[in-house]
């Protein structure tokens, strides 16, 4: 089994940055694609930023310019730059590794941009 473990998360004054980290551990030969999802209060999750083996990006028009995801293949690890943080920002942020045919999910950092 794959596990996901998540940190960098806390409080920031908006204006603010935070790098997520996320590495993954276990039964692993290759990550497809690793990203992000966050999960504002009241609302539903959603993709924030994703990135495949090759480095390719995709980020939600919310936080592009924004964030920037990035990913380390020898450590299984990928991370999410957070720059210019907003008060809509403050969720609880998941990552997640995607195989061909299965997803695992991280238990979530939370991120509160608040004054």
């Amino acid at each position: 089994q794959v596990q996901l473990v998540e940190s960098g998360g806390g409080l920031v004054q908006p204006g603010g940055s935070l790098r997520l980290s996320c590495a993954a551990s276990g039964r692993i030969f290759s990550i497809n694609t690793m990203g992000w999802y966050r999960q504002p209060p009241g609302k539903e999750r959603a993709m924030v930023a994703a990135i495949t083996s090759g480095g390719n990006r995709n980020y939600a028009d919310s936080v592009k310019g924004r964030f920037t995801i990035s990913r380390d293949n020898a450590k299984n690890t990928v991370y999410l730059q957070m720059n210019s943080l907003e008060p809509e920002d403050t969720a609880v942020y998941y990552c997640n590794a995607r195989f061909v045919s299965t997803i695992y999910w991280g238990q979530g950092t939370r991120v509160t941009v608040s004054s």
